[in-house]
């Protein structure tokens, strides 16, 4: 299993080009994308230690927790099936249980690859960290590895610090999006003194930067609020434009969630001064472009513009 992972690692992720803008700021961006065609971008690296460790401690089964479009619950469901795991997804939404027609292709896709879902209320997921909750899973299922609402402990920090390799020493910024804070808590812990780390927010919410906080120990990086479109998983089609834009221009396709976000954000505050001349930015692609479909499905019913990809 080590050599998996460290064998798709060593490929290295490539920094793409993508612009020079005005005042010498260039922006490139890291394709963790490309790391995996099925366990890609972050969940890759916050996956890593936690299945090595799963199986050092002889657990067959994992279990983890998600909503019906999750990246993590998709990744963790790929990973189990390659590497011999039983997987069990909880996931968030009871009326989903006996609906399997309204199951999103994430879940289809999950399903396929042998994970095996619990459906409960959104009240009831609300106890995910609850140990009563927690023991009440393992009564139903036997023992199993808990792996967290996506991916984020402290193994998985060490996992998304390896996504930054010497050759990007010489970015003066590094961004990402934030869903947990785990991958941007690598990043920051593995990042120089000489570089920010800036962090875009997929989510309305305030808890995100005290959280962040707990995990590191050094003050080289900012939360950025103001890219959220609304909140998790909300879009609009000022961001689904400039997707389309971007893939056309780049050949680089954005997820809507996150890195859409992340790019949007950058693109704007460029526009408004808030990096310095010469500056060298690196974005990281965090994958996640499998949740596209569903997506789709839901700017259909909006009749908003489909995601071309």
């Amino acid at each position: 299993m080590h050599d998996f992972f460290d064998n798709a690692i060593s490929q290295n992720t490539p920094n793409q080009f993508v612009k020079e803008f005005d005042k010498g700021i260039q922006l490139y961006i890291k394709r963790e994308d490309l790391l995996h065609p099925e366990v890609s971008g972050n969940k890759f690296r916050k996956l890593k230690y936690n299945l090595l460790e799963a199986r050092n401690s002889n657990f067959d089964s994992l279990l983890t927790f998600g909503g019906a479009h999750s990246n993590h619950i998709a990744a963790t469901a790929a990973a189990g099936k390659h590497f011999g795991f039983q997987t069990i997804g909880i996931i968030r939404g009871e009326e989903l249980e006996n609906s399997r027609e309204k199951w999103s292709p994430t879940l289809k896709y999950a399903e396929s690859c042998g994970m095996k879902f619990k459906f409960i209320s959104r009240e009831e997921y609300r106890e995910k960290e609850n140990p009563e909750f927690i023991n009440k899973l393992k009564n139903y299922f036997d023992d199993f590895y808990l792996v967290p609402e996506g991916g984020t402990n402290e193994l998985a920090i060490k996992g998304c610090a390896e996504i930054l390799s010497e050759e990007d020493k010489d970015f003066s910024f590094i961004c990402s999006s934030v869903g947990t804070g785990g991958t941007l808590a690598g990043l920051i812990n593995a990042a120089t003194d000489s570089q920010k780390v800036l962090g875009f927010s997929a989510l309305n919410s305030d808890y995100l930067k005290d959280a962040i906080s707990n995990m590191v120990d050094s003050s080289h990086w900012e939360l950025i609020l103001n890219y959220h479109f609304g909140g998790y998983a909300k879009v609009d089609e000022q961001l689904i434009n400039l997707m389309n834009d971007f893939s056309k221009k780049y050949k680089i396709n954005l997820d809507p969630v996150y890195t859409g976000k992340l790019l949007f954000g950058i693109f704007d505050l460029i526009k408004q001064g808030y990096f310095p001349a010469n500056s060298k930015i690196l974005a990281i692609h965090t994958g996640g472009l499998q949740g596209i479909e569903g997506m789709n499905r839901f700017l259909k019913k909006k009749k908003l513009p489909q995601i071309e990809y």
